[in-house]
């Protein structure tokens, strides 16, 4: 007698080799031709303008986004009962439940996007967020790499960045630096500000378009107040290196001409307790003399 074999029905549509050996192709051709489009698309977008961080990323996007499409593809081939409605249908309830677990990562994705999108400052350029500044090393979907001036890797989620304040120092060509110098009150007003200009004019680190400036802004305990306003290049190494510059010949130039630059004056006044207290200390101070011996 020979046994009963008993088949079960999964409900699973039959399998034809053929289709998913062209499914497979579709999806093989599908990666292929993202890479090339990634390949492509870098310096396409460098040559537009736009920054390496966009160039980057976008390209990379365009990559995974062409890969599944043909994902799609090869699996309607595939398996033809397979309908892309219910593929897409399942993908929206997995993306519902990926939103509401991972929001804060979203929220620098869709950050991240908006930032090298509207690129309001590049790779390269310095910039000041909240108490880090330094200059942007690279903007990536998630983060913004920041290398400070002394030399420190900090990582900022780009929702921090999108939502703060950020002060891009070179955003434009030239910013302007002032410098405080005072003066004594018997001094030429008119004589300390003719050497303050003449001695900022011709230096190397101050730019002569706009020219400097010098202007009576404050009188001080002790001195008239002076402020010396210049422009230089934007970045940090160059408004260092002016406002340095700029010091060291105004100094020199008063003090070639005789032009005080007098210390802050501080006036301490005692109080009577004070007094009273010094007073006695020195009365009961006791006095030292010699000390005679009888024999």
């Amino acid at each position: 007698m020979e046994p009963h074999t008993v088949e079960v029905d999964w409900g699973l549509p039959p399998i034809e080799p053929a289709q998913v050996g062209v499914g497979l192709l579709v999806l093989v051709g599908a990666y292929v031709l993202g890479r090339l489009l990634e390949a492509a698309l870098r310096p396409y977008w460098r040559w537009r303008g736009r920054s390496p961080s966009f160039a980057t990323v976008f390209a990379m996007l365009t990559k995974w986004l062409v890969t599944l499409i043909g994902f799609g593809a090869g699996l309607t081939i595939a398996f033809p009962s397979v309908r892309p409605v219910d593929v897409l249908g399942g993908l929206g309830v997995i993306s519902i439940a990926a939103g509401i677990a991972f929001q804060q990562v979203l929220g620098n994705l869709f950050a991240g996007v908006i930032l090298l999108v509207r690129e309001p400052f590049r790779g390269g350029d310095q910039v000041a967020i909240g108490d880090v500044r330094g200059t942007v090393v690279s903007i990536n979907l998630r983060e913004t790499i920041v290398r400070t001036f002394d030399g420190r890797r900090v990582v900022i989620p780009n929702s921090v960045v999108h939502d703060g304040v950020v002060t891009v120092q070179t955003g434009y060509e030239q910013v302007r630096t002032a410098v405080v110098v005072g003066v004594a009150y018997d001094a030429d007003l008119a004589q300390a500000r003719e050497v303050a200009l003449a001695a900022m004019h011709g230096l190397s680190a101050v730019a002569e378009d706009p020219a400097p400036e010098a202007l009576v802004t404050q009188l001080g305990p002790s001195t008239i107040d002076l402020e010396l306003r210049f422009w230089s290049g934007a970045r940090q190494l160059e408004t260092l290196e002016a406002r340095s510059q700029v010091i060291s010949a105004v100094v020199g130039a008063y003090t070639e001409h005789g032009i005080a630059m007098p210390a802050e004056i501080r006036v301490l006044e005692a109080s009577a307790g004070l007094e009273q207290a010094l007073a006695h200390a020195g009365e009961g101070t006791p006095r030292r003399g010699r000390r005679r011996t009888t024999r």
